[in-house]
């Protein structure tokens, strides 16, 4: 799919909030914001009640959207692709919303239905992440999306009224709400989830979770662990730690709620509700968690791949997003990075060749990388790329890979950092496995560096007793140096690089 040649407004009018986001896409659907904003709209309140969506919360997305609509000629942009979910699609009052809107700020509204929120949704959120089968859901303030995939192909999608905001107003009227009122909520969940066909995951499926409440629950469980990764897209959430968070939060009063660390104050009304139904939801598909989406139906508009064939394997979207990455960089050369690719990987089969693939993986990553460093500073490379992973939103990756790929980079160029620091995804037992995936990067960075451009390294690597023996056919000279001992001591065996075809003794 070719790249947009201007930056792309999106408008996602939802039950609970609305927000715009401005990207602009790269190579084969990467998106980089460009800017964005969030507004409180509470378009749910009251819904289930009247059939109509207030007033005074109409008038709020209005001024919302004006506002949008600034952000996005500031950007830029010069369309808006704005849709309306679950708040718009039920009221009674919405169409004479969206002609407002279209007369007044010539905004095109399209509401989306039901399957076309899951179908975008899905595209959005599940296509930046490495996962292949499971259950895919999106919890916003008015409905809960549900949708089965199979081989990143998306298989059956369903809409339920059991939006955070719904189900809070409706059920939680005590503040904090009764244990009565958290058992009719748990039931009345329970069964509309039984009702609707929803059992237990399939084996080998993941569940993947997007939406404000979901990512706002990951958010205070990230601040309570002193996690090492920023972002909330690609965090892990366990069952039991979800359960413990809808506990706590349930059993506050409103006013303390939005004092716990991590909460949106926005939400604080309606993320215990939610909170609940996420809980019985994971119970009944018997998942021990779920991954988060930073990502959803605004990326699944703006790439527009919503009637495609499927979404493209997740090894192929990390290649993408890591070229995406470096190509914002004018010190990164990728003839030059293809060679150091391809020299990392002939040490690496030669050396080990049973390694896991993921060490296989982040090496080759970091070996594409490491140049991007030189933009910003020669000496302290290693660094600058180190922690432009940790804070890049890199699609398709895990963070247990984000953070290998970071400690190998890292340690490449200092060889006494810690990796324990990106704990708990990398741990004191990774610590081999870093010195020695940083070492192979180290020296296929020194080869290439002494290699001509226009020539091919053809590296061969054989293990011979203690000794590595390592031949480098456009290598003119080699001596001793720091890299020697550094792969001694990692894999404990001696190192002989041979320049040129010359055949050791």
């Amino acid at each position: 799919m070719a790249p947009r040649p201007e930056p792309v407004a999106v408008v996602d009018i939802g039950s609970n909030s609305g927000r715009v986001m401005v990207y602009l896409q790269e190579g084969a659907g990467q998106l980089r914001i460009l800017a964005g904003s969030r507004a409180s709209l509470r378009l749910a309140r009251g819904l289930d009640a009247s059939g109509l969506v207030p007033e005074a919360a109409l008038e709020r997305a209005f001024e919302a959207l004006r506002d949008f609509r600034s952000i996005a000629r500031g950007s830029g942009a010069r369309g808006i692709l704005a849709a309306g979910t679950s708040a718009l699609r039920d009221a009674a009052n919405g169409p004479p919303f969206v002609a407002r809107v279209r007369r007044e700020l010539g905004i095109e509204i399209r509401v989306l239905s039901g399957d076309e929120e899951a179908r975008y949704g899905f595209v959005g959120a599940v296509g930046g992440l490495p996962v292949d089968h499971g259950v895919f859901f999106d919890l916003g303030g008015g409905s809960l999306q549900l949708s089965g995939f199979r081989q990143r192909r998306l298989q059956s999608a369903l809409s339920l009224p059991l939006g955070a905001l719904r189900v809070s107003d409706r059920f939680l009227r005590s503040d904090p709400p009764t244990a009565r009122e958290l058992r009719r909520l748990r039931e009345h969940v329970r069964l509309a989830l039984e009702a609707a066909g929803v059992g237990r995951l399939a084996e080998g499926g993941e569940v993947v979770g997007t939406g404000g409440t979901v990512r706002n629950l990951a958010r205070v469980d990230e601040r309570a662990s002193g996690y090492p990764i920023p972002r909330l897209h690609g965090y892990v959430l366990s069952r039991r730690r979800l359960h413990d968070i809808a506990g706590r939060l349930t059993a506050l009063r409103l006013k303390k709620r939005a004092r716990v660390p991590g909460m949106n104050a926005d939400r604080r009304d309606s993320v215990a509700g939610g909170a609940v139904v996420l809980d019985v939801l994971l119970e009944i598909l018997g998942a021990d968690e779920l991954l988060v989406s930073g990502q959803g139906v605004r990326e699944g508009l703006a790439l527009s791949l919503g009637d495609g064939p499927g979404l493209e394997p997740a090894d192929r979207v990390r290649q993408r997003a890591v070229e995406a990455l470096a190509g914002r960089f004018a010190g990164w050369s990728k003839d030059r990075a293809l060679r150091r690719v391809a020299t990392a990987g002939a040490l690496l089969r030669g050396v080990e060749p049973d390694a896991l693939a993921e060490q296989a993986e982040a090496l080759a990553h970091a070996a594409c990388l490491l140049d991007i460093g030189r933009t910003v500073d020669f000496f302290d490379r290693h660094e600058h790329v180190a922690d432009l992973v940790l804070a890049t939103d890199l699609a398709g990756f895990s963070h247990r890979l984000v953070a290998l790929l970071s400690a190998v980079v890292r340690r490449a160029g200092d060889e006494d950092a810690p990796a324990r620091s990106l704990a708990p995804l990398v741990r004191q037992a990774d610590e081999p496995l870093v010195a020695r995936t940083a070492v192979l990067l180290a020296l296929a960075d020194e080869i290439t560096e002494r290699c001509p451009p226009a020539s091919e390294p053809a590296v061969t690597c054989r293990v011979r007793g203690d000794t590595v023996v390592v031949r480098v056919a456009a290598l003119a000279s080699w001596g001793p140096r720091r890299i020697d001992e550094r792969f001694q001591t990692a894999y404990g065996r001696r190192l002989r690089v041979v320049p040129g075809f010359v055949v050791p003794d």
